[in-house]
């Protein structure tokens, strides 16, 4: 398969130019941005698209705090402006 046999190694990047794929992280992130799409065109009264914003109002448990879908995005559009 790809020519590649067992003592050989490769580096990702190179096995995913050979097989013309994206990384998992990329395609994940580009999902997550279609969705998100999706969500914001949405009339402002939908379900969906008040989940985006939604702030339950119960106390915090301890340790890390949840990784939720608007923190996720927040991440994304700070390494973005970084790039």
């Amino acid at each position: 398969m790809l020519n590649i046999h067992w003592p050989d190694t490769i580096s990702n990047s190179l096995l995913w130019e050979r097989t013309n794929q994206l990384p998992a992280e990329e395609e994940i992130r580009k999902r997550r941005w279609k969705l998100i799409g999706h969500t914001l065109r949405k009339s402002s009264n939908c379900i969906t698209r008040q989940a985006l914003t939604w702030n339950p109002e119960e106390k915090r448990k301890r340790g890390r705090p949840k990784n939720t879908l608007r923190r996720i995005l927040e991440a994304d559009m700070k390494r973005m402006n970084n790039n």
